[in-house]
């Protein structure tokens, strides 16, 4: 206690001064605009960012950004609520939320008409009419019918076990 009342106040504060410099330091991290923009432009065009949980590694979609990188943005995102991260067998799932999408759109300079794939309707296909089908009853496409037969073979409702070969009375 002797020590701390010893230290001149112009010391203590420059003291403090370089400790709450290495702290910050050691919090934040800064990330090229580049980088930031090539994640945030990924992310807005997929709707859907699937990473690894590898700081040391690239990001398998961009290979020329770091995955820490992506990691920390991804962190701060979360913190702002633009995105819902779910994590699954060391991955990361991030998934844009209403409010990032807005806030993506006013941060990169997309057509406005532009939206993510996950929020756009995918062209519907008509299915192909006969062949194999997962539909019940109806045409079978050709193929044959197993208990369907004229001859007799398994005509009745039995099969194995409680009364098969019982005649329902």
């Amino acid at each position: 206690a002797a020590c701390l009342h010893s230290l001149s106040v112009p010391y203590s504060a420059s003291l403090l001064l370089l400790w709450l410099r290495y702290f910050v330091l050691l919090v934040t991290m800064i990330i090229p605009k580049a980088t930031r923009i090539k994640v945030y432009k990924f992310l807005f065009d997929e709707g859907v960012l699937v990473t690894k949980k590898d700081t040391m590694g690239a990001f398998e979609s961009i290979p020329e950004v770091s995955n820490l990188h992506v990691l920390m943005l991804l962190k701060s995102l979360k913190s702002r609520e633009f995105i819902t991260v779910t994590f699954n067998w060391q991955y990361f799932y991030a998934y844009l939320t209403e409010e990032g999408i807005n806030y993506l759109r006013e941060s990169l300079p997309p057509p406005a008409t532009v939206a993510p794939q996950t929020k756009t309707q995918p062209a519907t296909q008509q299915r192909p009419s006969g062949g194999r089908g997962f539909s019940r009853g109806g045409d079978r496409g050709g193929r044959p019918d197993f208990r369907r037969r004229d001859d007799g073979y398994r005509a009745s409702s039995g099969g194995f076990g409680r009364g098969g070969d019982r005649p329902r009375a």
